[in-house]
């Protein structure tokens, strides 16, 4: 067959398509098939390429770019392999409502009838974990479908677009470069809703907001703030949470937490449930004899404004309804640091730690599992900073989403709060780190375990766990070394083993530009 070499290939197209609509970086892991558009990625200006040694720090890494810079990356995977080794970050995308562009290499048209080794069904691996599906059929549709992969990606609250590419669309002749849709608006709530609201959080009853996505940024948070001190509700937000700005000056959520039993008696009394960019709270699993919705029987659901809608206006106009427009919020965090502790590491003292450091305008990705459960209380005080969640529960996602959340957010020191099972699923991620030179300091919580298996099991009620038990929920015999690993990685590396040296490391950390890990062994 003729491979033409023109600028003018399907590859090129869509390479001057993404860049021309505004995707100006793209997390790459290629194989064969996606040479052509390796190759026009080289030539032509605009996009930043980086490489990801693992298909899931790739898929991971748009993840936590779209959720700094609050626009897509695209991605370029190998085959139906290479995609499927990154879907578990693209679940946790796109329960995180993050918009991604893929770009997945195929076979040639014509050479898909040979069934090669790698010949695989594309589209049935991606449409679990895609919000939208296209196999470019023609070289000439290849920047068409492109244009439709990206409006599509930028459809709120974002959704994942992923194009298949097979190899002859890439090198034959191209069709130019096209158009993108803008951006759709978020949709306006009905004055319906805000008058529903508004009777919820005034009719006498106990109520709550419970705020996600979008209003859980500053500006909604103010407003939530506003209306809590003219109606006296509390105001709460979802456990997982894409991106939650937090510190001095800002207004205070109560997560929801993880356990059910703490939940329950979190939403108890609570009659009156507001819903704003958030879904009913449920539990992340079932247990016997416990509920799996944890609101009470008797609460009534609100919806003010659903993921899609636009949640700030919705606030906003709510808090004008209940004349709370220009009254003081409250729930206001404090400019206030907890003094530096001493001693034997425990869940407690790490947060204090982090809570004293912690650097203003940070971005802290929690991956932190178990460890970090009661991180929140000690930063609250510290200066403005955002917060990065695990939104769709598969790990693997802190060590990536680190990665593309200071590429998409430069200049400004991100922290990776990390278990130490959770970070061997994409531990390549600290490699790309040092290749980019950014600026990710990495904690890694080394207790051996996977300690929050350990808990579940009685959870659950399966009982004590027995030696064959304890060996799968282990990470001893041997034990991991995450010096040698990040050093292995080329990131620089200490281990500390009680509170004054992690205090010591964490703050050399910051003083130093570039990546780092700490391995917190406890």
């Amino acid at each position: 067959m003729n491979h033409p070499t023109s600028r003018d290939n399907g590859a090129v197209s869509l390479v001057r398509t993404l860049v021309a609509n505004g995707v100006e970086v793209c997390f790459t892991n290629p194989g064969t098939s996606e040479m052509h558009f390796v190759s026009a990625l080289d030539r032509i200006d605009g996009m930043r390429c980086v490489l990801g040694l693992f298909e899931g720090v790739v898929t991971g890494a748009a993840d936590g770019y779209y959720r700094m810079a609050d626009k897509p990356a695209s991605t370029l995977l190998h085959l139906g392999p290479g995609l499927g080794n990154g879907l578990a970050n693209l679940h946790n995308a796109k329960k995180a409502g993050s918009g991604i562009v893929n770009i997945v290499g195929e076979h040639a048209t014509y050479h898909l009838a040979c069934n090669a080794p790698l010949t695989t069904d594309i589209e049935a691996i991606a449409t679990p974990m895609s919000n939208w599906v296209r196999t470019s059929r023609s070289s000439k549709d290849v920047a068409v479908d492109g244009a439709a992969a990206i409006t599509e990606a930028r459809q709120p609250p974002g959704r994942i677009a992923t194009l298949v590419l097979p190899a002859d669309t890439a090198w034959g002749e191209g069709g130019g470069v096209a158009q993108a849709a803008a951006p759709a608006a978020r949709r306006a709530v009905s004055d319906d809703a805000i008058e529903a609201a508004a009777r919820a959080l005034t009719n006498g009853r106990p109520a709550a907001l419970l705020l996600g996505d979008l209003a859980v940024r500053e500006d909604a948070l103010q407003l939530a703030g506003r209306i809590a001190s003219k109606t006296g509700c509390r105001v709460l937000s979802e456990y997982a949470l894409p991106r939650l700005q937090r510190g001095a000056g800002r207004v205070l959520t109560q997560r929801v937490p993880y356990p059910v039993d703490a939940s329950l008696a979190m939403l108890n009394d609570i009659a009156e449930l507001v819903l704003v960019g958030s879904k009913v709270p449920v539990a992340f699993f079932a247990y016997p004899g416990k509920p799996s919705v944890l609101t009470p029987d008797a609460c009534q659901i609100t919806t003010l404004a659903e993921l899609a809608d636009d949640q700030l206006a919705a606030l906003r106009a709510l808090a004008e309804r209940l004349g709370a427009s220009s009254i003081d919020a409250v729930h206001i965090a404090q400019a206030q640091r907890p003094g530096l502790p001493n001693g034997a590491l425990t869940p407690e003292g790490i947060g204090a730690v982090l809570g004293a450091l912690l650097p203003e305008n940070a971005i802290v990705v929690d991956e932190a599992v178990t460890t970090g459960r009661g991180f929140g209380k000690p930063t609250a005080g510290a200066p403005p900073h955002d917060w990065l969640s695990i939104v769709g529960g598969s790990i693997g996602f802190g060590l990536p989403a680190a990665t593309g959340a200071a590429i998409g957010a430069p200049g400004r020191t991100v922290i990776a709060l990390e278990g130490d099972g959770s970070a061997m699923y994409t531990l390549q991620a600290l490699w790309t780190m040092a290749r980019e030179s950014l600026d990710v300091k990495v904690l890694i919580f080394a207790n051996r375990r996977y300690q929050i298996l350990q808990g579940e099991l009685a959870n659950v009620g399966a009982g004590t766990p027995g030696r064959k038990a304890s060996s799968m929920l282990s990470l001893d015999r041997p034990d991991l070394d995450w010096v040698l690993l990040a050093r292995g990685h080329g990131v620089d590396a200490a281990r500390v083993d009680d509170l004054d040296g992690l205090a010591k490391a964490f703050g050399r950390a910051l003083a130093t530009p570039g990546p780092c890990l700490i391995e917190v062994v406890f």
